[in-house]
């Protein structure tokens, strides 16, 4: 077991080096699934005379998930949607005795030890939905949608495709299809996604501080930190980009150049941004001022949010000077911004 968590830190740190930090969740895979993928028979060492040297798991058949995959990766949804879903959950699904199962079969039993129980409340945090419900020992679901998840709501009819868990209340019913993770986890397990995230903009027991405490000793960009779900969780390329331009801060600034009224600055921002995004479920960014009516424009038409002042606009126009708006591969994901307006260390006013 020693060597299969070894082979998968090296794995998880190889991915971040090569720009791919969200392929894996920050706990995935843990030494619970590689118990889980032993007792089910699908893990497997490859070995020589001197010891192990590689370690893999797979299931039967074909992946069923990845068959919704047409052509290309999805981007993952922006986080305050993880918000909308557990919203929806606690105002249609809590407080009453649900079905659950998994008509795909890959929960089964999980499904079994929930079903006919009280749902009591959902909650996210940064990527992380959890599902709680009143039973003894594991009684989360604990759900990470990955690249390719999707969790829909629809009044109750046959499933559609590869749905790895439905949750059913009255004649509504809740479908997930190929998340990165769906698992059932107890009280302790829960606890360390907990601390191992970082503080999230639309909590309320969010404490900045602690992303803070990681900003103000690194020497990496404050554009990078912006997207380490242990700096802030939930803050995704959009905000990213769109927070450090509306303040004026240079992305490449290194955090240890930020000072704490800066950050605290960005975070209050962020807080607010994430908050409207959450109520209207689309992303704005755009002081009045510079929207389409006043400045006699057509609105902005993408299917990532509403009006933005750079996120996905390189080569057009700064809303605000005209420079063109500049754009760069940071750690596998394009980092936009205005060269021209965001000069600065320290948040403008």
């Amino acid at each position: 077991m020693d060597f299969i968590e070894s082979a998968y830190d090296h794995a998880r740190a190889f991915i971040r080096r090569n720009g791919n930090a969200d392929q894996w969740p920050a706990h995935y895979p843990s030494r619970i699934d590689a118990q889980d993928d032993i007792a089910r028979g699908r893990c497997f060492l490859v070995e020589d005379d001197e010891g192990p040297l590689a370690v893999f798991a797979f299931g039967p058949g074909p992946e069923s998930d990845y068959a919704s995959i047409d052509g290309a990766w999805r981007a993952e949804a922006p986080y305050h949607v993880i918000h909308r879903l557990a919203n929806t959950f606690q105002e249609d699904f809590a407080d009453h005795e649900v079905r659950v199962s998994s008509p795909q079969g890959r929960f089964a039993d999980e499904a079994a030890a929930l079903d006919g129980h009280i749902l009591t409340g959902a909650e996210a945090v940064g990527k992380h939905l959890f599902i709680n419900f009143d039973v003894p020992g594991a009684n989360r679901i604990h759900i990470h949608l990955g690249l390719i998840g999707k969790l829909g709501f629809a009044p109750i009819a046959d499933p559609v495709g590869q749905v790895r868990l439905r949750i059913v209340a009255d004649d509504r019913a809740a479908d997930l299809r190929g998340p990165q993770w769906c698992r059932l986890i107890t009280e302790d397990q829960y606890r360390k996604v907990l601390a191992d995230s970082g503080p999230d903009p639309l909590r309320g027991d969010a404490d900045p501080a602690r992303g803070w405490a990681r900003i103000r000793r690194s020497g990496k960009s404050i554009a990078a930190l912006l997207m380490d779900q242990r700096v802030a969780a939930g803050v995704g390329n959009i905000f990213r980009a769109e927070v450090l331009f509306r303040h004026g801060i240079d992305p490449t600034t290194p955090g240890r150049e930020i000072d704490e009224a800066t950050w605290n600055v960005l975070w209050e921002d962020l807080v607010g941004l994430m908050t409207v995004a959450l109520e209207r479920g689309r992303i704005d960014t755009v002081a009045d001022e510079h929207g389409p009516e006043a400045q006699e424009r057509p609105p902005r038409v993408d299917a990532h949010g509403g009006e933005v002042y750079v996120y996905r606009r390189s080569g057009q126009p700064c809303l605000v000077c005209g420079t063109e708006v500049r754009t760069t591969a940071l750690e596998g994901r394009n980092l936009y911004w205005c060269s021209r307006c965001q000069r600065s260390h320290r948040a403008s006013d």
